[in-house]
């Protein structure tokens, strides 16, 4: 989905070389999600159960924390 890709590049763009480890990882368990729950999470029709993901979506819809 051309949503998904361009919310993922803009946050690997702007984020990704300067994040943290736990970010990094956080980001890396957001990609093993499977489709339905990523679209879930980034339309905000539901939340990652996991804090630090839950916070990276937050960051990926530009939302404050």
């Amino acid at each position: 989905m051309k949503e998904l890709d361009f919310l993922l590049e803009r946050w690997l763009d702007r984020h990704y070389a300067t994040a943290g480890a736990e970010r990094r990882e956080a980001f890396h368990r957001l990609l093993e999600a499977q489709d339905p729950e990523l679209v879930a999470w980034l339309f905000e029709r539901d939340r990652p159960v996991d804090p630090m993901v839950a916070a990276l979506v937050d960051e990926l819809l530009e939302r404050p924390g």
